[in-house]
């Protein structure tokens, strides 16, 4: 992956922490910059794919790794 800004660690966080955190996180990048957010919430699944659409950045990447779910969003 490419070269990350910032890692949001959500794991063992509840809904709505994981979107919460990573719109937090968000606001210290600058555009282009990528940022790792890693949840264990089974709803970040659909609610940080939502949040980037809603927020207008980029999804480059999601993936799990065992109860993992990692993504890998540029800020726009």
């Amino acid at each position: 992956m490419e070269d990350v800004a910032t890692t949001v660690d959500a794991t063992g966080q509840k809904c709505p922490m994981p979107v919460l955190m990573t719109a937090k996180a968000a606001k210290t990048l600058e555009a282009g910059q990528v940022m790792l957010i890693m949840a264990t919430d089974a709803g970040a699944r659909s609610d940080i794919p939502a949040w980037v659409s809603q927020t207008g950045n980029e999804l480059v990447e999601s993936a799990e790794e065992g109860d993992v779910l990692k993504f890998y969003v540029r800020k726009k």
